[in-house]
């Protein structure tokens, strides 16, 4: 059995131009399917946020339209109420990448606010791509790559082929005109090849270890596709 680590945001909140504290957290079914998926498959999971402190579930993401229903809403809930690794979250500061076969980052507006600056997380995510070890980023999880900066400046994802929340789907989602970035311009601006696919359709692009997912429904999808490559 193999442990496969989960970093995810350590925000309550995401800071919206105006200043104003958009309540938020980590997305609950994009940290509930691929754990569901790598649980079934026999990996442990670990998780790891900035300080250890327990990562916030974004109460809107348990809405029955996010999933595909009440009955879909009350299963993911019970996932991330199962989710015992989410009271003993590690500290960042504290992972050993030797220890893990494959790290994944879940999404939701929180990782807009803290991994997006995160100089540990940055350097993990840099020393994930070059191990040639799995690494999983979903939705708004990729902001986390903008912290991923070299010595020179450049950005350790620069020419990779990655997807992630699209301006399309953040302006339908109300929240393009409120927010102080948008990240797939952040994303384009570091040099990253935007995939861009259908608004809320499952996508999954792989680029040599780095598999990335667009949107919550991608977050399924893009734990298959890890777990082909931890064989």
């Amino acid at each position: 059995m193999s442990k496969i680590l989960f970093v995810m945001t350590g925000a309550d909140h995401w800071t919206l131009a105006d200043g104003t504290r958009h309540p938020t957290g980590f997305w609950a079914e994009e940290a509930a399917a691929p754990y569901e998926a790598f649980r079934t498959a026999g990996h442990e999971v670990v998780v790891a946020t900035p300080g250890g402190v327990e990562p916030t579930m974004d109460q809107g993401s348990l809405a029955p339209e996010f999933n595909g229903g009440q009955e879909g809403s009350d299963r993911v809930a019970r996932t991330v109420a199962s989710m015992s690794e989410l009271k003993h979250p590690v500290k960042l500061s504290d992972v050993d990448l030797d220890d893990y076969a494959a790290v994944f980052y879940p999404g939701g507006h929180g990782p807009m606010e803290d991994l997006s600056v995160d100089a540990e997380s940055g350097g993990l995510l840099t020393a994930a791509l070059e191990s040639g070890k799995p690494l999983g980023v979903v939705c708004h999880g990729p902001a986390a790559l903008l912290a991923a900066t070299r010595d020179d400046g450049s950005n350790a994802f620069a020419g990779y082929r990655v997807t992630a929340f699209t301006n399309a789907e953040e302006t339908q989602a109300g929240f393009a005109d409120k927010a102080a970035w948008l990240l797939q311009d952040r994303l384009v601006d570091a040099g990253v090849d935007f995939q861009e696919g259908e608004a809320w359709a499952p996508k999954v692009v792989v680029d040599r270890n780095l598999v990335t997912g667009q949107n919550p429904a991608s977050a399924a999808p893009l734990a298959t596709e890890l777990l082909k490559k931890l064989g």
